[in-house]
């Protein structure tokens, strides 16, 4: 049954959310407290306080903070910035870092890495994934991310089976700013971003923004996207108050690139794009100049913290999220049956085929609560309160136009599906200071998943689900200080996550994953030196893994592998070498395997015993060397080593991705200008900012997808053989990005 919300016109939802945000401002405008500035950056801090963990939690992670993004912000989405991180392996269709791209975190899937914003869930409520490219530069409305690798504390939203990303907005400025930000580079990519804040005014309140346009052909052909977005906040704070009304979205245009290229192609012609290919009349190659994803998204959000007293505070979080949008598609000798048309007698002849355009249509709203609240003293700091969400999304398809319509009239829907999705969880967390070297973590979480569909397939084929999940995740740990140089930790968390919906279209039996993580730890920083070692053991019962096949929209397909496991050996460093000389390497030694592995060969099941899990290679490293000759000047050589991995689960040589070792180069200069009484100049700084890709012009491909189909043989004993496809996705040669930004 819709939802009274969902019913409403597009003019009443935007007339209605505009009011919802306005009445929180006028709420927030009517507080009367006194504030103590140097508390706001704390109080924006409390908004992730639920999904992050403490610097000596017994936990896996790494911050990244605004600084750090902007040195290489210049185009890239949010998965390639983060690159160079631990265990971290990055993809991008398009082949330059604008798109559709990917992040694998020891070697797990993006379907398993949990993401939120400002706490908030934002993977997607059916496919898990996290589409990236309708969040076009959003790294420039960054304050800070955490990348917890493992199981992590994955309170809100879909579990995490290999990371999970938490990501918090701008802070509150204390002081007015302006920022105009272009850069330009290889492909034609070209990034716009426009950035304000008021500060605060009548030391309350602030108004912040952005608006940003990225666009670039792609190393791939045609591979192009044109991406707009916005970001808008108000906030009120003061002394023990935080209220922030925030929204922000915009619109991705996409020539699509998702199939990637054979062997041969690759080696042939490594940029060709198979989408939109299709044969005119007198029998030449053309391709289909609109064959795009077309998809907007928007966010509206609302935090309201309160502290009140030196023990107790409160979070609540409310979220409407509204998406829909297009994939279009050429299509030749396409059969009526495809669609539902019935058959037509032309000049005599029976049509029963039809070059057509269609359109895959995704229309779908998504709602959050989240609340909780804290308590702390000297030795106890508790935190416990609960996530609920509500999807509600509707697929149907389109057919624009046709060579023969058959019997269908405009906007007929040649299938229609509706799905629903509730997501409720509880939980409770602490950190319990036993003694000066002793600290213990807690964090239990039950979560329940409802999930039903109705209607039918884009293949026409009846599909219903009718799902509930009960999950219990317990996660401990604890973390002993040897000294004030040296730490220790090991925890053990357990979580489990249901299957998304390209898993019930390719099997409505299939079983929701388990994991019980267990991580070792030691921390050391003496000085500016710091060095971590983390060693992981990840237990999987019908883990889903990637089979490497992928369905007809592009979506990877995956299948319970029974037991596996990654176990492996994490390892990172900064070492000052000298006062401007710094190296920040990093290393994870890994096996990641099924425990038995049996699939169909030749019309017969063979057992190929212990074998790779796909797309797990056993060695990522990355090395950062730091050069700074000048306060306002640096330098960094970024160097990515990614080793062998396999494509699929049978270790088929075919599916093979060789390993790659990547260095790009980055350099930021930073022209400050400094006033005086009598003259104020019209910028504080300009800064110059550089970015050379891959500078070896090495030709890499860190992903693809490998399938098996069974084909009738007289030849063989069982009168079936299996055959095998492949497909690569090839990342650009050498390109540069070169980027000015104006600060004021």
């Amino acid at each position: 049954m819709k939802n009274l919300f969902k019913n409403l016109s597009k003019n009443s939802r935007q007339r209605l959310t505009i009011f919802i945000f306005l009445l929180s401002l006028s709420t927030v405008f009517g507080q009367e407290k006194q504030q103590d500035t140097t508390k706001t950056e704390k109080l924006d801090e409390v908004l992730v306080k639920s999904v992050r963990v403490r610097e000596k939690a017994p936990i896996t992670h790494s911050n990244v903070t605004k600084k750090e993004i902007a040195k290489r912000n210049l185009g890239q989405d949010i998965p390639i910035l983060l690159n160079f991180l631990p265990s971290v392996v990055t993809t991008t269709d398009a082949g330059a870092g604008v798109g559709y791209t990917g992040i694998r975190v020891r070697g797990v899937s993006p379907q398993s890495t949990n993401i939120t914003i400002n706490g908030i869930p934002y993977n997607d409520a059916e496919s898990l994934g996290t589409f990236w490219v309708n969040l076009g530069d959003f790294a420039s409305s960054v304050e800070s991310l955490q990348l917890q690798r493992g199981v992590g504390t994955s309170t809100n939203g879909s579990g995490a089976f290999g990371a999970s990303i938490n990501v918090l907005t701008d802070a509150v400025s204390n002081e007015a700013s302006g920022e105009i930000s272009n850069s330009f580079g290889s492909f034609n990519t070209r990034k716009h971003t426009v950035k304000f804040s008021t500060g605060l005014m009548n030391d309350h309140f602030e108004i912040a923004g952005r608006l940003s346009n990225i666009s670039s052909d792609g190393y791939i052909d045609r591979a192009s996207a044109d991406l707009k977005s916005y970001f808008l906040q108000a906030s009120y704070v003061d002394a023990n108050t935080l209220i922030k009304a925030i929204t922000f979205g915009g619109n991705e245009v996409t020539y699509q690139a998702w199939y990637g290229i054979d062997a041969e192609t690759l080696k042939s012609d490594r940029t060709f794009n198979f989408a939109g290919i299709y044969t005119d009349d007198d029998g030449n190659t053309q391709f289909y100049d609109n064959e795009v994803d077309n998809y907007s998204q928007d966010h509206y959000q609302l935090h309201w913290n309160q502290k009140y007293n030196n023990n107790w505070s409160t979070t609540l979080g409310l979220n409407y999220t509204y998406g829909r949008g297009y994939f279009e598609q050429f299509r030749e000798d396409d059969d009526f049956s495809t669609y539902g048309f019935e058959e037509l007698t032309v000049d005599g002849e029976t049509v029963n085929t039809t070059d057509l355009i269609r359109r895959r249509w995704l229309d779908n709203d998504f709602y959050v609560v989240n609340a909780s609240a804290n308590y702390k003293n000297e030795e106890l700091d508790m935190i416990f309160g609960g996530s609920f969400s509500h999807y509600d999304g509707d697929h149907f398809g389109e057919v624009i136009w046709a060579e023969y319509a058959s019997q269908s009239d405009i906007r007929d829907r040649y299938y229609d599906g509706n799905s629903l999705k509730n997501d409720l969880s509880v939980f409770t967390k602490a950190n319990y200071q036993l003694n000066d070297k002793i600290s213990l973590y807690g964090d239990l979480q039950v979560r329940n998943v409802t999930y039903k569909t109705f209607g039918n397939t884009s293949d026409l084929v009846d599909f219903e689900v009718d799902k509930a999940f009960t999950f219990f995740n317990p996660k401990a740990g604890i973390t002993y200080d040897l000294n004030s140089n040296n730490s220790f930790y090991f925890s053990f968390a357990r979580a489990n996550r249901e299957p998304n919906r390209t898993d019930f279209e390719t099997d409505n039996d299939i079983k929701p994953e388990r994991l019980n993580d267990f991580e070792l730890g030691w921390r050391h920083k003496k000085g500016n030196f710091v060095f971590n070692a983390n060693a992981y053991y990840m237990l999987y019962n019908q883990q889903l893994v990637l089979s490497g096949g992928l369905d007809d929209v592009g979506n990877p397909i995956r299948t319970n592998s029974g037991e596996s496991y990654r176990l492996g050996l994490e390892l990172e460093a900064i070492i000052p070498v000298t006062p401007k000389l710094t190296l920040q390497p990093n290393m994870t030694l890994s096996s990641n395997k099924n425990k038995e592995t049996i699939v169909s060969l030749n019309g017969a099941l063979q057992s190929l015993g212990k074998t790779d899990i796909s797309f797990s290679p056993d060695l990522v490293a990355a090395n950062a060397i730091v050069f700074q000759p000048l306060e306002n000047l640096q330098m960094s050589l970024l160097s990515k080593y990614v080793g062998d991995q396999f494509m699929g689960n049978t270790e088929n040589p075919d599916s093979k991705l060789d390993s790659f070792f990547v260095n790009d180069f980055n350099i930021n200069y930073t022209l400050s200008f400094l006033g005086n009484e009598e003259s104020q100049p019209i910028f504080d700084s300009i800064v110059f900012s550089g970015l050379v890709n891959n500078i070896l012009n090495e030709k890499y491909v860190p992903n693809g997808y490998f399938g098996s189909f069974d084909f009738e043989d007289p030849n063989s004993s069982t009168g079936i053989s299996t055959g095998f496809f492949s497909g690569f996705y090839p990342q650009a040669t050498t390109n540069f990005l070169v980027g000015v930004t104006l600060n004021f």
